[in-house]
């Protein structure tokens, strides 16, 4: 099963229209700025986040370009944490 097919099936079980091409699409960019930005695990919980918020994936990207990458408002509050994840410039999780 592939992921597309995953992600169908999941919609159906939940009752729920899955994402269409476009949505997948603009999901996948939300996840790679997460992703990018800071650590893998970031990529599905930023996409759960938006959808928590009611915010779609197409305006929480709108708002990473307008005001910037959250990862620069992390920088000001946050020292890096090397053994976070056992990498040099990783940043550990308030928990």
């Amino acid at each position: 099963m592939n992921a597309r097919e995953w992600i169908d099936a999941f919609a159906a079980r939940l009752e729920v229209e899955a994402p269409s091409a476009e949505e997948w699409s603009t999901l996948l960019d939300l996840a790679g700025v997460a992703a990018h930005s800071s650590e893998r695990v970031a990529a599905p919980v930023s996409c759960w986040v938006a959808a928590r918020a009611g915010v779609s994936a197409d305006a929480a990207l709108e708002s990473d370009v307008r005001w910037g990458p959250v990862a620069d408002l992390a920088k000001a509050d946050r020292p890096y944490d090397n053994r976070a994840v056992g990498r040099p410039g990783s940043r550990r999780a308030d928990r």
